[in-house]
């Protein structure tokens, strides 16, 4: 902890890296650590609850989707707009302000009835989400000196990591005792505390700036994010086929391409662009958020399909399946401080390529698992899986927070929370897309209409079938899985292959 008196709040120069510390970090660590929580839990709890979700309130499978991936949708659209408002007007200011509207949200989703309800307050939460959580690592950043700042991250990759993991075990002992809507009325004590906590000792760090805001940027960034990640997610309906999917997406990806231009034109006239490409120089920033999006695409894919299996396919209750992924859980916790100590010996370059290469192995023994197959392997496989992207997520904050000027740090937070939500948008929507096709073309001599197709999907076998269609159904279903685990590990090794070629090697000590 540096002796030197903390800087006035709200400084307005982009300060060096060698500055004397604005407020307390250990204690801004544990602040952020509230919202950062509450944001990765609920974005697995609903894979847990979502049996009960649909017998209580009578969602169709699509609708059920959606609960799930409105949340993302609202995160993605968000976040890099709340990390430019947070640099300009007040980390503090916006974390608070996302932590109060986060709990309105949880609240909201746990009174409602209707299909209509929850999916509209879970596009809230995922806006207030997407508020908050910028801020968590412009803080960090703001707060840390260069040379702890990886520790940090190290932890604030641990937080999310178990929240993600603990989420649906969490959910399953929830709802097995009070209901699934006692999954979001948890968020509240939660919330209250972290909100008492961050007006307290929560330091007011912003870098203001003269000139205009860049509210063509932002149009545009929100229209093309909405149309891609809205794309990605009814792919899972529409199939990738489909010309409504590939139209919505070649239009999305169009007018991303176009806000890219836009933004250089913008910073090169008046240096207010929304998103500054200068953050881009170099290959670090970018092969960071493709290891962050690749590292969300096996996590969050995973964590959707991983319950339905225990749940529809093995019988297990909802407290059960969330036991079954408690190594998961217990690993993030050392996980991802872990890859801070990789890190900081071996470099960001080694511990991205080693996380990822763990990665695809623990997918890779997941392919052993079966209806009757023993659970002690596929609890190896979590294990495996969990080191990868605890320290995954490290090695990838690393890269581009890090790796970012410090005035910019909200900025960089909000692309790097816009690369996990793509990356699990695409990840839950690939995987399912996959175990469904699997599930098409396996059980095509079985004539099972629309409604047992999308059930089995879930892993529930219809009933009726003799033993050989029994059988052949389930064949059908393990088959998807593994294929969908396969996907994801070649998804981990081509980007760990990206990683080792285009990161920097770690460099002397400083």
């Amino acid at each position: 902890m540096s002796s030197a008196p903390a800087l006035a709040p709200d400084a307005t120069a982009s300060p060096p890296e060698r500055r004397a510390l604005r407020g307390r970090p250990a204690l801004t660590l544990v602040g952020v650590a509230f919202g950062l929580f509450l944001v990765g839990l609920d974005a697995t709890v609903v894979s847990i609850v979502n049996p009960a979700i649909a017998a209580d309130v009578g969602t169709t499978f699509v609708q059920l989707q959606w609960v799930t991936h409105s949340y993302l949708l609202g995160l993605a659209v968000t976040l890099i707009l709340a990390g430019k408002l947070g640099d300009r007007y007040g980390h503090r200011t916006l974390y608070l302000s996302g932590l109060v509207l986060f709990t309105l949200a949880s609240v909201a989703i746990g009174l409602s009835t209707t299909a209509a309800g929850l999916i509209t307050f879970r596009v809230v939460q995922g806006v207030a989400a997407g508020i908050l959580m910028p801020q968590t690592l412009a803080m960090l950043r703001a707060t840390f000196p260069r040379e702890r700042f990886g520790m940090a991250v190290g932890i604030w990759g641990g937080v999310s990591s178990i929240a993600i993991a603990v989420g649906p075990t969490l959910a399953g002992a929830l709802e097995a005792s009070l209901g699934w809507q006692s999954v979001f009325f948890v968020n509240v004590p939660v919330a209250v505390i972290g909100l008492g906590y961050g007006l307290c000792l929560l330091p007011r760090t912003s870098f203001p700036v003269t000139g205009r805001f860049d509210l063509r940027g932002v149009v545009v960034l929100a229209l093309g994010l909405v149309a891609t990640v809205f794309a990605i997610v009814q792919s899972e309906t529409w199939g990738w086929g489909d010309a409504r999917t590939l139209g919505l997406l070649a239009l999305g990806v169009l007018v991303i391409v176009g806000f890219v231009a836009l933004e250089a034109r913008t910073e090169a006239r008046t240096g207010d662009a929304l998103l500054p490409l200068s953050l881009f120089r170099g290959t670090t920033v970018g092969t960071g958020g493709l290891m962050i999006a690749a590292n969300f695409f096996v996590l969050m894919g995973s964590t959707f399909i991983l319950p339905m299996f225990f749940i529809n396919l093995r019988g297990a209750t909802a407290l059960d399946a969330g036991l079954m992924l408690l190594p998961m859980s217990a690993v993030s916790i050392v996980s991802a401080p872990a890859g801070a100590l990789l890190v900081a010996r071996i470099g960001t370059r080694a511990t991205g390529t080693l996380s990822l290469g763990l990665t695809a192995v623990g997918l890779l023994v997941l392919l052993t698992s079966s209806a009757g197959s023993p659970y002690g392997v596929m609890a190896v496989a979590f294990v495996v899986l969990a080191m990868g992207t605890g320290m995954t997520i490290t090695a990838g904050a690393e890269a581009i927070v890090g790796s970012a000027p410090v005035h910019l740090a909200g900025v960089a937070g909000g692309f790097q929370s816009t690369c996990i939500q793509i990356g699990g948008a695409l990840g839950t929507a690939v995987m399912s897309a996959v175990v469904a096709a699997n599930v098409h073309a396996g059980t095509a001599g079985l004539g099972l209409d629309d409604r047992a197709l999308q059930r089995l999907a879930q892993g529930s076998v219809p009933t009726g079938l003799d033993a050989v269609a029994v059988r052949a159904a389930e064949g059908a279903y393990v088959s998807g899985v593994h294929t969908a685990f396969l996907v994801a590990a070649a998804v981990a090794v081509v980007v760990a292959v990206v990683a080792a070629l285009t990161l920097r090697p770690k460099p002397g000590p400083r």
